[in-house]
């Protein structure tokens, strides 16, 4: 059983946040969009361990994603 979660805008990019249920646990992945078209860039993070609900796993997937994103659009120190 997979739990697709609704997907969230920030800025240039569709976070696609995903639990799927394996064994007695969730594992968490997520997906980052942007672009368009045939400039459509996605990258997929899976994440090791799992967790004790859905919730918490597409909780963990939506941070991790947006601490990448928050990541790149933060200008870097001279």
């Amino acid at each position: 059983m997979n739990v697709d979660h609704n997907k969230i805008s920030v800025g240039k990019y569709l976070v696609s946040p995903l639990a799927k249920q394996q064994g007695e646990g969730y594992a968490a992945s997520v997906s980052i969009r942007s672009g368009r078209g045939s400039a459509t860039h996605d990258r997929v993070m899976r994440f090791s361990g799992l967790f004790e609900s859905a919730a918490s796993a597409v909780h963990y997937a939506t941070e991790h994603a947006l601490g990448w994103i928050h990541e790149r659009s933060t200008p870097a120190c001279a």
